[in-house]
């Protein structure tokens, strides 16, 4: 019980985060989704780190590292906005935009976390 209590309040935080960096104001004539790419390559950066040092130091509650993953990480990302805002440019006929929004969310997304845990690993040596 204690765990979906950790998840809950961690996912809280990390939706609200999302919120809150929805409402800063950007260039809103471009195509590209920035603030959804932004958040989305900034907390997997961030769980790149978590996971390392959970790795590194086993003395970390196992509870703290499922309310920072699971909870603010899971709650900030978010997956299915970036599935709408991908749809919406295919269906506006942006096809262009779509596919380097979408490739650049994976790599860069993928390369964040390798670039989290070896920043981590770095600075815990």
């Amino acid at each position: 019980m204690i765990e979906c209590i950790a998840v809950g309040l961690g996912g809280f935080i990390g939706s609200v985060c999302r919120y809150l960096i929805g409402l800063i104001p950007v260039n809103e004539s471009t195509l590209f989704p920035v603030k959804t790419f932004v958040i989305n390559i900034f907390g997997s950066f961030l769980i790149g780190v978590i996971t390392a040092a959970a790795l590194k130091n086993h003395d970390l509650d196992p509870r703290l590292v499922l309310f920072l993953k699971t909870g603010i990480c899971g709650g900030f990302t978010t997956f299915s906005t970036f599935a709408l805002e991908t749809e919406g440019l295919i269906r506006q006929g942006n096809l262009g935009i779509c596919i380097l929004y979408g490739g650049l969310s994976v790599a860069l997304g993928i390369c964040a976390v390798f670039a989290g845990e070896m920043l981590t690993n770095q600075l815990m040596i």
